[in-house]
């Protein structure tokens, strides 16, 4: 079977589509998985780019769609012929966050999604949303559950909140479609006036070109009534002073990404002073992951698609992520 492995020392040209030996039969409490489809993340690309460092021949890819082939000994919730999706930490099922929870991570501390067929713990996957495509379902592990976590577990978001999205990457995308299945007001923000336009036909209230108006957060306060409920804060350390100044007193940041930076000042007195409530996430849990997939079943909206790539060009699917110019998710398909 094929897979692709990345070789030392890193990069994007050090992907190689190499043949494998196909996995054996399912040990007890496994299934084993025929992979149909595959997303890339921004933690994707960290590893692909050799900043998250890894073995010389890991295969890449965090995220997993596909169908049941086999079924261990002891496995009751899955059968043959079903549809599954990976999560991203196998070993993280419920409750609080597990210290050194990335050395299972798929694509990061053990082989990831860019092959063809895997044995794995049945606990590695959930079902897949009912009528949802492999490709569509592949968009949901990492990018879907970390919005649902921020929105929905930590923000706990309510019909009437207010909700702040930054850019058009899939976890904004996903922030702003389940901000709009709640009921909620969506504050969208990009550089792309085209892009704002699409946001706006996908349901986005208000909109804030960020070069046009460099005091985005106070734009937003104002657009808002007094500041925002929730921010998906996907830019970092960069972005964050701007994120402040756009939440409500008792508001809350759901602090993701590192996209505009790892470092720079936090305005400390206004975190004190608005009793602002600032939540690190990093996706979510497995049962997070099946709430979620019955919540998108009754929702009935479907993932945003940009781009697919064959496997065989996963490179040129992680050019085109770094370009910057896709809206939503660019898939795999295997």
């Amino acid at each position: 079977m094929k897979a692709i492995r990345l070789r030392h020392p890193g990069g994007i040209d050090n992907l190689r589509l190499e043949e494998m030996a196909a996995p054996g039969a399912p040990g007890r409490g496994e299934i084993r998985v025929r992979l149909r489809a595959s997303s890339l993340n921004y933690h994707d690309y960290l590893v692909v780019a050799g900043a998250i460092p890894t073995p010389d021949g890991r295969i890449p890819m965090s995220d997993g769609a596909g169908e049941v082939l086999a079924v261990g000994e002891g496995v009751s919730e899955f059968a043959v012929g079903d549809s599954v999706i990976s999560t991203f930490f196998p070993n993280w099922l419920d409750g609080r966050a597990i210290a050194g929870g990335f050395a299972g991570v798929p694509g990061d501390g053990a082989d990831g999604y860019a092959v063809e067929e895997v044995v794995a713990p049945a606990t590695a996957f959930t079902r897949a949303p009912a009528l949802w495509s492999h490709a569509e379902a592949a968009t949901l592990p990492c990018a879907g559950l970390t919005a649902w976590r921020a929105l929905v577990t930590e923000g706990g978001i309510k019909p009437g909140d207010t909700v702040l999205v930054q850019g058009t990457g899939g976890v904004s995308v996903f922030a702003l479609q389940f901000a709009k299945a709640a009921g909620a007001m969506v504050i969208a923000t990009s550089s792309s006036d085209a892009k704002l336009e699409r946001l706006k036909a996908m349901g986005a209230d208000h909109l804030i070109n960020y070069k046009t108006t460099p005091d985005w957060g106070q734009a937003a306060a104002r657009l808002s009534g007094g500041g925002v409920d929730h921010v998906i804060e996907v830019g970092g350390a960069g972005t964050l002073p701007e994120s402040i100044a756009a939440v409500r007193v008792g508001g809350h940041i759901a602090l993701i990404g590192v996209l505009a930076g790892y470092a720079g000042p936090v305005p400390t007195v206004q975190l004190m002073a608005k009793q602002i409530r600032l939540v690190g996430i990093t996706v979510g849990t497995r049962r997070e992951q099946q709430d979620m997939v019955r919540a998108v079943e009754v929702s009935g909206f479907r993932p945003v698609i940009d781009r697919r790539f064959p496997l065989s060009e996963l490179g040129a699917a992680f050019r085109h992520q770094e370009s910057g110019a896709h809206f939503g998710k660019i898939v795999v398909d295997i």
